[in-house]
């Protein structure tokens, strides 16, 4: 009696492949994942770790390996002293509704319980990311256009 044989596999698509890579970049997503005719392609990327800054209140002397120090004090202070607001999502910071516009807040701003903190574009949709309460902006800790992953931090609320 024969063996049964196995089902031929697919081929994976080459371009598919490139199709999805280029998804990757487009929306700043770390993986995606598609099943298409029993064929199940996944592709990832590594992301390099996000710099985090702070943005003071007044002006810092120019930046020196002594002054360095202070910022990363203040930025963990402010985390220590604050409520942490984080990304909902993965996707890509904008501080401003507009390249040319004001920033929806910097550090040391009084805002209120659902006013609008930055935005988080993720997959061509613009979602507003509100303060959870009434309090003062402590730090801003991702740069404008900065690409963020899922529950990073993003501002701090005193």
């Amino acid at each position: 009696m024969p063996e049964p044989k196995a089902p031929p596999r697919a081929a994976i698509d080459p371009d598919m492949v490139r199709t999805l890579a280029d998804i990757l970049l487009e929306t700043g997503l770390s993986e995606i994942e598609v099943e298409q005719h029993g064929v199940r392609i996944r592709v990832a990327r590594e992301l390099a770790p996000a710099t985090t800054t702070v943005y003071a209140t007044q002006p810092t002397p120019a930046a020196t390996p002594a002054t360095q120090a202070p910022a990363t004090s203040a930025a963990e202070d402010a985390l220590a002293r604050g409520e942490t607001v984080r990304s909902p999502m993965v996707g890509t910071t904008y501080l401003k509704p507009q390249p040319e516009a004001e920033p929806f807040v910097r550090v040391g701003d009084r805002v209120s319980a659902g006013q609008t903190l930055l935005i988080v574009e993720a997959m061509k949709t613009m979602n507003p990311i509100p303060a959870p309460r009434d309090g003062v902006v402590l730090a801003i800790l991702v740069d404008d256009a900065q690409p963020v992953e899922f529950g990073e931090p993003l501002v701090v609320i005193e």
